[in-house]
């Protein structure tokens, strides 16, 4: 396999949000720490240094420890997780839901990210220990997002009445879903067996994944972990400190023509139950667990905070901070919208005290299989051109390769100074035919406009076995007319392709802030 890239421009696939950060800009600086680069870490492990205590990390280990409790990790797992315990001991991050079968491509791509950046500045900065985290979104309520996966051109989904955070979910009739798969699922099949929850299955398959590399899986659904938030969901429950925080900044990335991702809420945190996971609105001062007959007084709150802080489940306001507060992290690497919304977020964990993460984007890619890529040579598509639009992408292949001219230009330009010569004397006749010229203009030029359009038409029509072939090509890498890492599963790829994972750990290279083409030699 071999390499190409592509400016992230050119995919027409990111927002100029996005491109913005990546590219620096000088007027989002005030929006973010410090910018992805090897150099900048080592700020960034001396102030995480300063603010994260041995006691969070003997809490962090101690939870970890508890938590693959029923699986056996490889060495290198287990030493990460055992070495959190010392001072230069730091994490990178990634997160995603709890999609069945891994979801989407870039689920993997996340963690790839983060494995390819500690493995740079293990080298960078030999005196430190970096340790590659998952964070699962065991808390995420949105059953929705994570059950169906697209497997060779098919949608295959999981069906089940649960309800509450995903990551307790019963594993019932996911081996079996996993068993009608037209791939070898062995590895899903094993996990949704061999475990009752969903987090636990997730952590198997990750583990079986990405463990000899020392991937470590975090489940934020944890007392212990919580007990360490305590302040944060006082402050934010009871105080409601968090919203004119958050809206001061939405509201200055929205001065500066920025379309903003998430919104804040006067509280941010949901009611975590059995089967439950619904918003906490104060009204009238009681709070209240929004669609439930479920109250609470504010003393009662007061309570519930202090005893059973494992019962609140931050939101995309807080969990960030969460994350934060309870790892020795230095980045996180995800998607770009997930980069955009952490920029409204700056002014909360200075609020707490706590060290602004480094923002990676996580890496990009599509992957061709030899098939598809012996189908591309044959169209003379370049790669850029092949995140155009569909139709674009026929018009442009036609105008490029037809032996006819097939444009109006030349009779465009002859017919509009025509028209503007007697548009001139039409005005030295009578000023009130200017009007009448200017729509016999504009018809004349509509016309050429159709007359184009079916020299188009018809020269398409004689390249219909090309452009079935372009079409063909398209589809395949842009499944729906997504990108294929936003749709295609794992599954397509791997174990078919038992050297797949290593394949993307050669390849992407986290602090090169450009698309990944991956194709055969």
């Amino acid at each position: 396999m071999k390499l190409k890239k592509i400016p992230f421009s050119d995919t027409h696939a990111f927002n100029s949000f996005f491109l913005d950060y990546i590219q620096s800009a000088e007027k989002l600086k005030p929006f973010y720490h410090r910018f992805p680069n090897t150099e900048n870490f080592k700020a960034q492990i001396a102030e995480k240094s300063a603010s994260f205590s041995q006691e969070q990390r003997q809490i962090l280990v101690d939870a970890l420890n508890q938590q693959y409790k029923h699986l056996t990790p490889p060495t290198r797992v287990s030493e990460n997780i055992a070495a959190l315990k010392q001072a230069n001991t730091f994490t990178v991050t990634t997160g995603h839901q709890l999609n069945i079968f891994t979801g989407p491509l870039y689920f993997v791509y996340k963690i790839v990210t983060v494995l390819n950046t500690c493995e740079q500045l293990q080298k960078l900065y030999p005196e430190q220990r970096f340790v590659p985290v998952y964070w699962m979104a065991s808390e995420d309520h949105d059953y929705a997002e994570i059950k169906s996966i697209r497997l060779r051109e098919k949608k295959y989904s999981w069906e089940t009445a649960q309800q509450g955070a995903v990551g307790r979910f019963s594993t019932q009739g996911l081996s079996e879903l996993a068993k009608s798969l037209p791939s070898d699922a062995k590895l899903f099949i094993d996990a949704y067996a061999k475990n009752q929850t969903l987090a636990d299955a997730v952590r198997q398959y990750v583990t079986t994944l990405f463990g000899e590399r020392g991937v470590v899986v975090i489940d934020a659904d944890d007392k212990a972990l919580k007990s360490t938030f305590k302040e944060v969901i006082r402050q934010d429950v009871l105080q409601q400190v968090n919203k004119p925080i958050v809206e001061k900044a939405t509201a200055a990335l929205e001065a500066l023509h920025y379309k903003t991702q998430i919104h804040c809420r006067e509280i941010n945190f949901f009611y975590l139950d059995k089967n439950l996971r619904s918003r906490l609105e104060e009204k009238d001062g009681q709070f209240q667990v929004v669609d439930t007959e479920l109250t609470f007084t504010r003393e009662a709150m007061e309570k519930l905070i202090d005893e059973h802080p494992e019962k609140f489940s931050p939101n995309v306001i807080l969990r960030p901070l969460y994350q934060e507060m309870i790892l020795p992290n230095l980045a996180y690497a995800g998607g770009p919208a997930e980069v955009i919304y952490w920029l409204q977020l700056k002014g909360t964990f200075e609020h707490f005290n706590t060290p602004f993460p480094i923002l990676m984007p996580r890496n990009f890619g599509m992957v061709m299989d030899a098939v598809t890529y012996r189908k591309f040579e044959k169209t003379g598509l370049s790669l850029k051109d092949l995140f155009e639009e569909k139709n674009y992408l026929f018009n442009h292949w036609v105008l490029k390769n037809s032996e006819r001219t097939v444009t109006v230009g030349e009779e465009r330009a002859i017919i509009l100074d025509h028209y503007q010569k007697l548009e001139a004397r039409a005005a030295t006749i009578d000023k009130s035919l200017i009007m009448m010229m200017n729509a016999e203009t504009k018809r004349a030029l509509n016309s050429l406009e159709k007359i184009e359009r079916k020299f188009l038409r018809a020269e398409k029509r004689r390249h219909t076995d090309k452009l079935r072939q372009i079409e063909a090509v398209k589809d395949t890498l842009f499944p729906n007319g997504s990108l294929q890492e936003r749709v295609d599963n794992i599954l397509n790829f791997y174990p078919e392709n038992g050297s797949f994972i290593d394949t993307l750990i050669e390849f992407f290279d986290p602090f090169d802030f450009q698309f990944n083409v991956i194709v055969p030699d």
